[in-house]
């Protein structure tokens, strides 16, 4: 769910927000694991909001300048301008509606959200073996870090596949021992129910 302030600035979510506000707060350059220190978040979803803040213009980023050998730190203040007014929510609800009108959407829908939770998932290393439990968490931090919090829109079916197809695309670069088979749009007014279930075993079981 995002917002708009009454000034016009860029709408972002209440994590977003919550990262900002620690800029804000610190009155000094923060690294991604001091916001995640201090906000409790993970830290592949405050590295996601810091660079969400710095394309907006919210803030920067900047090398840390080091005197003694070792690899500088990348840090983040609070950005010097305030942005012009964008109307995110508007082009989304156009491109929904472009996308939903043509032939074929939701499996199209469907793929462009596996594509992306592959991207965004975090990945085990080639040896590690994901469990049910791993996966599952691993697939919170990428819904949180986007924000996903369903509501009532035109075009929802093209949303809930893309949402849909994200999991899929994420469980299945986990190698995860769990398939996502459905997504139940609004079973109430602000809530969507997504179905795990456990994957076949390589012997069919």
């Amino acid at each position: 769910m995002t917002r708009t302030d009454p000034a016009g600035h860029v709408a972002v979510g209440l994590r977003r927000s919550e990262v900002l506000a620690r800029l804000r707060e610190s009155g000094r350059p923060l690294s991604v694991q001091q916001v995640a220190a201090q906000t409790g978040l993970h830290v592949n979803t405050v590295r996601f909001h810091l660079d969400g803040l710095v394309t907006d213009g919210l803030a920067e980023r900047a090398t840390e300048e080091r005197v003694i050998p070792g690899r500088p730190r990348i840090l983040y203040t609070v950005g010097a301008e305030v942005p012009r007014p964008r109307c995110f929510a508007l082009l989304a609800e156009i491109l929904t509606g472009l996308v939903t009108s043509l032939d074929g959407a939701g499996p199209a829908a469907i793929e462009a959200g596996r594509a992306w939770g592959r991207h965004l998932v975090d990945r085990p290393a080639p040896s590690q073996r994901v469990d049910a439990d791993d996966a599952t968490a691993r697939l919170d931090r990428v819904l949180e870090a986007i924000g996903f919090q369903p509501e009532v829109r035109t075009g929802s079916d093209v949303i809930c596949a893309i949402h849909l197809g994200l999991m899929q695309g994420a469980l299945g670069e986990l190698r995860a021992p769990l398939q996502a088979t459905s997504l139940e749009p609004f079973v109430s007014p602000n809530l969507c129910v997504a179905r795990l279930r456990a994957a076949p075993s390589d012997d069919g079981g």
